[in-house]
């Protein structure tokens, strides 16, 4: 496992953008999986995006909208033309086992470090 601290969470109105980053602590330097994901109250945790050596993947929802990027130890999420229903708490994570996610990058039970979250909210 492996520390992860997200910030840049808070709150912005409809249309507007917020770059979130998750710094992983003791980064080996090598490429691995990680992985966006955000929770909804009373919903399911569900994958934003996902980064490993090969590249990265979006879900159909934020195409477009979201960009993942990684540079040395810390994940992006760029989140432009936001609306209310990405409003959420967005967690960062990784599986350090994985050098790429692969195809259950979705799925968030492949990952084993996870941040402690960061709060987003756009109102109308």
């Amino acid at each position: 496992q492996v520390p992860l601290m997200e910030s840049g969470g808070g709150s912005v109105q409809a249309g507007g953008s917020l770059r979130l980053s998750c710094t992983a602590s003791g980064d080996s330097g090598l490429s691995y999986c990680m992985g966006w994901f955000r929770q909804a109250p009373g919903k399911e945790r569900e994958v934003v995006a996902s980064s490993d050596g090969a590249g990265t993947n979006h879900a159909d929802s934020v195409k477009g909208r979201f960009t993942v990027s990684k540079v040395d130890n810390t994940l992006y999420l760029q989140m432009d033309s936001l609306t209310p229903e990405d409003t959420a708490m967005y967690y960062c994570a990784a599986e350090l086992r994985r050098l790429y996610c692969g195809t259950p990058w979705r799925n968030p039970a492949i990952f084993h470090s996870w941040g402690q979250g960061t709060q987003v909210t756009v109102s109308v």
